[in-house]
């Protein structure tokens, strides 16, 4: 296939990494502190913190991403988009390479030359008669520009109408596979800001292994576009994202695993359920380094040998292992 093919498997992923004297995801409800489920010592960690590290490594590659800033400057997604489409559509070179041999290019350019207010583009995606027209042009900034939204999904709220894409690629919290002990600290840290200083305590774990569960729906990937070579990309940006770009604060975090089952025809996702459960580390305590913990993928590896082959449910799968000995 080719790589501008839209993705024709579903496949599930298991994704673990590391953190070393860092905090994973403050929480913002608990003075930043590290986010925890106190009932049981477990490290959590949002899908949105992880999305937000291959987000940002995604654009500093060269891609264009949407939920993003506009230059230097944090904007809402209305303006995000308004901003884009000025830049993309703002003359007839642009349009013609935009809209193709699209019948949507002549209603546009009709529309546009009619416009006398400001910003037209965006006028004219605010008005009601021309729901077609709106639909298409969001369609083609998913599929042509925003990668992110390819990978992830976004929702989009113009004037008269909205549209929602839901993300072929999802993932949900993850946790320590194991009890974490969080810094005892009362250190006060200043951060400079202009001309001005904040100060506030820095919190930290001492280590944590995070384990995350996730999904890629070929359906769904329908309705973004997400293609193979989107795909092989995400593949990439998860494993190098955690260590690319660290703040001071995410500092010693590195990926350990990436196991992704790619099903056949015939198999959904979620089929051999969490994929976290097929994982186990011992001691089921408190962990200072990573060599202190032996982690099982014995079970996981079970399962992929005894589903592989003709008439079985996995076609494929991707394996990067930097926790263990264990080939596939």
């Amino acid at each position: 296939m080719e790589n501008n093919t839209i993705i024709q498997e579903n496949s599930d992923f298991l994704f673990i990494y590391d953190a070393t004297l860092s905090n994973p995801n403050g929480d913002p409800d608990q003075e930043n502190k590290p986010r925890m489920d106190y009932d049981t010592n477990t490290n959590l960690v949002t899908d949105t913190r992880v999305k937000r590290s291959i987000r940002d490594y995604l654009k500093a590659s060269g891609n264009e991403i949407f939920v993003d800033m506009e230059g230097d400057t944090k904007v809402s997604p209305d303006s995000k988009l308004k901003a884009v489409i000025n830049r993309i559509l703002a003359d007839e070179t642009s349009v013609d390479s935009f809209f193709g041999e699209s019948p949507y290019k002549e209603t546009f350019v009709k529309i546009i030359s009619e416009k006398k207010a400001t910003d037209p583009i965006f006028k004219a995606l605010q008005d009601k008669k021309n729901l077609e027209l709106n639909s298409f042009i969001l369609e083609q900034l998913v599929k042509q520009q925003f990668i992110d939204i390819r990978m992830f999904g976004s929702a989009f709220a113009i004037g008269g109408f909205s549209k929602a894409y839901t993300g072929p690629i999802q993932l949900n919290w993850g946790y320590s596979l194991h009890k974490v002990d969080l810094v005892e600290s009362n250190t006060i840290v200043t951060t400079m800001n202009d001309d001005s200083s904040t100060f506030g305590k820095d919190y930290r774990v001492h280590y944590s292994m995070l384990a995350f569960n996730g999904t890629i729906n070929k359906h769904v990937a329908k309705s973004t576009g997400l293609t193979i070579a989107d795909r092989t990309l995400f593949r990439q940006m998860i494993w190098e994202s955690i260590s690319a770009m660290p703040t001071r604060s995410k500092l010693n975090q590195y990926a350990k695993l990436y196991v992704e089952i790619v099903y056949n025809e015939g198999f959904s996702n979620g089929h051999f359920g969490d994929l976290r459960n097929l994982v186990s580390t011992k001691p089921d305590e408190i962990i200072r380094k990573v060599e202190d913990v032996n982690v099982d993928l014995s079970k996981l590896l079970k399962i992929i040998r005894e589903n592989q082959g003709e008439g079985k449910a996995i076609k494929e799968v991707i394996f990067k292992n930097q926790l263990t000995d264990d080939k596939i």
